[in-house]
């Protein structure tokens, strides 16, 4: 007898690490989920002789990666938070009355430093079979052989999900430098006797929703606009460069500020479908006649300096552009402007960053910094001191532009 016994405990050892290594051999050579869950399946019913196995893993929500040998569909009532989460070690299901888990003999929870990964009910188990020893008495095999299989069907969701993350974030890489050939380099702004043009830009994700824009209309004509979109990351970035070639396509010495504004309010409602607006600034200036155009579709009034300790800020407009399926009243207005003027446009992630009192930063020290710094260069320098000092430890919400003019 003893060696017959002997020669069990060698075949079922024999076995589990022929077992373990054919799981580990096939991890190795990457097989799919199902796959593994194939060869899974096969150790536990067909070798071991277990008629019933049903294996729920955590990703994210409790699911059930695996049932097998179950007849009908009441296993899809177990809800692993209330039915098997109490269980923390090896349990013999059969002297419980859960009537969710009749016709299981054994559940065997999977855990990783005490938080549970998966857990395995298993029934109709066959006490002999081929020679191999009851297997009631050898479930800690189970319980390695699932581990072995949750870790790597964990590893392999993380690998896919690393994957994923990289190759999104390769696209938010793309995504910026396509953003950033659409928004002018502040190096590259007009800088001369005439005009002078700064600018800073801070998105708040990778890509961002605020875009401002300066080019010539003609020799002696310019345009420029500030804008935000509603809403944040990609696809508030592509609604935006979509209205940028708009902005470019349809802005031209000819075209009244009215005008432009309808056909653009046109343009956006028919790509957002009323989902999504803009807000934007848009303004022509005459150098000979220094005379400043200017429409504000909804968007934070841009704050003017007339160089002598006088401001105003310059809310002539309408509603936001794709805000109403028509704008009925578009009102424009026109300025003279005095030599050594200043013009600040900027978007409302600017002026609504708040300190630790909930108190938004708003306008009031640009106020003060465009009169005393003899730079626009300068002053936008330290309106972003100012705004990173005054901010603390909040974290910024929102893209941060400012289009800042001096004529």
């Amino acid at each position: 007898m003893n060696g017959k016994a002997s020669l069990k405990r060698l075949q079922l050892s024999n076995f589990k690490l022929e077992a373990l290594l054919s799981i580990t051999l096939s991890i190795n050579e990457n097989l799919s989920t199902q796959a593994l869950l194939q060869k899974y399946e096969k150790i536990i019913r067909e070798d071991l002789g277990i008629g019933k196995v049903v294996l729920f893993n955590y990703n994210k929500s409790w699911q059930c990666l695996l049932a097998s040998g179950i007849k009908d569909e009441s296993y899809l009532t177990i809800q692993v938070e209330t039915d098997l989460l109490p269980f923390r070690d090896i349990t013999n299901l059969t002297v419980l009355r859960n009537p969710k888990l009749k016709g299981f003999d054994i559940v065997i929870p999977i855990f990783h430093k005490s938080i549970p990964m998966a857990y395995v009910l298993l029934g109709d188990i066959e006490e002999e079979r081929d020679g191999i020893s009851p297997v009631i008495k050898h479930l800690n095999f189970f319980q390695t052989l699932t581990n072995i299989i949750v870790v790597a069907i964990e590893n392999k969701r993380l690998y896919t999900e690393n994957i994923q993350q990289e190759s999104l974030r390769k696209e938010l890489d793309l995504a910026r430098q396509m953003q950033s050939l659409l928004i002018p380099n502040p190096n590259e702004l007009p800088h001369n006797e005439h005009i002078k043009v700064t600018s800073y830009y801070q998105p708040h994700y990778e890509v961002g929703g605020d875009y401002y824009d300066f080019f010539y209309l003609n020799t002696n004509e310019v345009g420029f606009c500030i804008a935000d979109v509603s809403g944040k990351g990609i696809s508030a970035a592509l609604i935006m460069s979509n209205f940028q070639a708009s902005l470019r396509a349809l802005f031209t010495d000819e075209i009244p500020l009215e005008k432009l504004i309808w056909r653009l309010n046109s343009i956006v409602n028919r790509n957002t479908k009323g989902e999504r607006y803009i807000t934007a600034f848009i303004a022509k200036y005459n150098i000979t006649t220094r005379s400043l155009k200017y429409v504000n579709a909804g968007h934070v009034p841009p704050l003017f300096y007339n160089g002598t300790l006088k401001f105003q800020y310059l809310k002539s407009g309408c509603a936001g552009i794709g805000m109403l399926p028509e704008l009925n009243n578009v009102n424009t207005d026109e300025i003279l402007v005095p030599e050594h003027a200043r013009l600040v446009c900027y978007t409302d992630g600017l002026v609504e960053i708040e300190n630790d009192q909930k108190e938004e930063f708003g306008t009031k020290y640009m106020e003060q910094a465009i009169v005393n710094e003899k730079s626009i260069e300068l002053f936008i320098w330290k309106v972003i001191q100012q705004v990173n000092s005054y901010r603390g430890k909040n974290p910024f919400f929102d893209d941060i532009s400012i289009l800042c003019i001096e004529f």
